[in-house]
């Protein structure tokens, strides 16, 4: 698991120096940051919807997903429950910047196929890549949010650990068509993350992440059915 202790290690420092930073900045400065991350997340999320939605061989089911994801997460009170959470450590909104480094270190192709090409393949090619995203990503929420972006190293040290240990089961079933739609649903929750940060709307974005695991069941379903 070298290249996820990497990455994990390199979320800690960028957090670290970002935090750093952020006790030299004013309001001012710090705001366009926020509005910066704003733009560059919004940005992402877009990019990811585009690249993959022409890939997709299900075009309804990214919509599916959401809506179906989206009720079990508002059923389970996820986003309420999070930001519980989270406000046992801290005060202020750091619960939305915690979010959004989750999402945007986890959901993302490298973060899946990784893991899975280092544990079987002893390849780091893809997590020495995604750590070196990740390390110039959490500078930036860290210079906006503070030191509890570090948090996210944590989440994203047992997101990657899960598909290592489990490479060999998990392995034939992540095929292309469902890492197109895991992306394509990823994107979209980056980019309400980012419009979130702009202050444009506020999304409960936490509530929709169920919604990356429709894609799975279903295309199990029709792989047991034969379809």
């Amino acid at each position: 698991m070298t290249g996820t202790i990497v990455n994990a290690l390199l979320i800690l420092v960028g957090s670290v120096i970002g935090s750093v930073f952020k006790r030299g900045i004013k309001d001012d400065y710090q705001d366009i940051l926020m509005q910066a991350m704003g733009l560059a997340v919004t940005a992402l999320g877009l990019c990811s919807v585009a690249k993959h939605m022409p890939d997709s061989q299900y075009p309804v089911l990214f919509i599916a997903s959401l809506a179906i994801g989206g009720l079990i997460g508002e059923k389970l009170n996820m986003e309420h429950r999070f930001k519980q959470f989270v406000s046992r450590f801290s005060k202020g909104n750091l619960a939305e910047g915690l979010s959004t480094a989750v999402l945007l270190f986890c959901i993302g192709t490298l973060s899946i196929v990784g893991p899975i090409e280092s544990a079987l393949n002893g390849n780091q090619t893809y997590l020495f890549t995604n750590a070196i995203l990740d390390l110039v990503t959490s500078m930036v929420l860290a210079t906006s949010y503070g030191i509890g972006i570090a948090l996210s190293a944590i989440v994203l040290f047992c997101w990657q650990g899960f598909f290592y240990v489990a490479a060999g089961a998990v392995a034939g079933a992540i095929t292309p068509e469902l890492l197109t739609e895991i992306s394509i649903i990823g994107g979209v929750l980056i980019m309400s993350s980012g419009l979130g940060i702009l202050g444009l709307k506020k999304f409960r974005t936490i509530n929709l992440i169920p919604a990356l695991f429709i894609p799975a069941v279903y295309l199990g379903i029709r792989s047991l059915l034969g379809i």
